[in-house]
């Protein structure tokens, strides 16, 4: 890809894809666009919502269009970090390293939460460093690096609960939600899904996320966003509000969406739409026990209604 690349240009290869995703992941436009700039943000996407509605077909399409290496983990509660990052294996008269599925372009992560806490912390260095340290040698993962995780978030026989530090390296979690009528009777008719050939390379991913870092963000809406963050840390409902790593976040993921729609600016928009995905995993609710992700939502998106308008 040109370093000349222009914003329209990417928009379009942007749109490309997208629309490769849609023939897989029927009905879910916006879910789509929202893990398109996860990925040219340079960040971790996390998908999480009830068995059966098309997460891990979700993943499997992006790591399609992305071209690359993709390799997809099935966790379990037997994995083990090793089997993640990869060993020192004896060679002859030496130790050579072999690398594991980590070390690649697109890492599809499926059913994240049922792998033991000791293999999910093996993919923190990963995912914070895009570094991996075996027997005191550190390797270099590639400059494109996404995680694509799957949850199945209400489930509690065999899983492991992501910790905070955990849940923080995704940069969004969505959710899939079911379809609509209409998507649901053309699943029905379509039958098994014919996975898209690749439309974009690392090198375009990588040049693309570049561009992000152009677009716009004119000060009061840095203002409305930093508002929001404050509000998040003042709010009663809320034992923990979002740290500066979720302002940092927040800010690039509002470029993402501007770029992906054809925008070389920020509009306040950009700011209320990408909040839930981006800040609500990244604070913690009070008295919301095994709701407190659906509670953290409603909180944040009372705070975005009630933000002063910009302008």
């Amino acid at each position: 890809m040109s370093p000349s690349l222009s914003l329209s240009t990417a928009s379009q290869r942007l749109a490309d894809a997208a629309a490769a995703v849609s023939t897989v992941v029927v009905g879910k436009p916006d879910v789509i666009e929202q893990a398109l700039v996860c990925i040219i943000s340079g960040g971790h996407l996390l998908v999480e919502d009830v068995p059966g509605v098309g997460k891990t077909t979700l993943a499997r399409g992006l790591a399609a269009v992305l071209g690359g290496q993709c390799r997809r983990i099935q966790c379990t509660s037997d994995l083990l970090p090793s089997d993640v990052i990869g060993v020192n294996m004896l060679r002859k008269d030496a130790f050579e390293f072999r690398a594991g599925p980590l070390f690649s372009n697109v890492v599809v992560a499926d059913e994240l939460n049922r792998a033991s806490p000791k293999t999910q912390s093996a993919l923190l260095e990963a995912m914070s460093e895009r570094l991996v340290s075996v027997d005191g040698q550190t390797h270099t993962l590639p400059e494109l690096f996404v995680v694509l995780a799957t949850l199945n978030p209400d489930e509690d026989h065999g899983t492991f609960p992501l910790p905070d530090s955990q849940l923080d390296r995704f940069l969004l979690r969505i959710r899939m939600g079911y379809p609509d009528r209409d998507s649901e009777r053309a699943i029905l008719r379509r039958g098994l899904p014919e996975f898209p050939k690749a439309i974009l390379q690392p090198d375009e991913v990588i040049a693309i996320g570049k561009l992000v870092d152009t677009v716009e963000f004119h000060k009061d809406l840095e203002d409305r966003l930093l508002d929001l963050i404050e509000t998040t840390r003042q709010d009663l409902s809320l034992r923990r509000g979002a740290s500066t790593r979720a302002a940092v976040a927040l800010h690039r993921v509002c470029r993402a969406l501007a770029l992906i729609r054809g925008r070389a600016f920020v509009i306040p928009e950009d700011i209320d739409e990408m909040a839930v995905p981006c800040l609500a995993h990244r604070v913690c609710a009070r008295g919301a026990g095994g709701r407190q992700r659906y509670r953290a939502e409603g909180v944040i998106s009372e705070i975005v209604e009630k933000l002063p308008s910009v302008g």
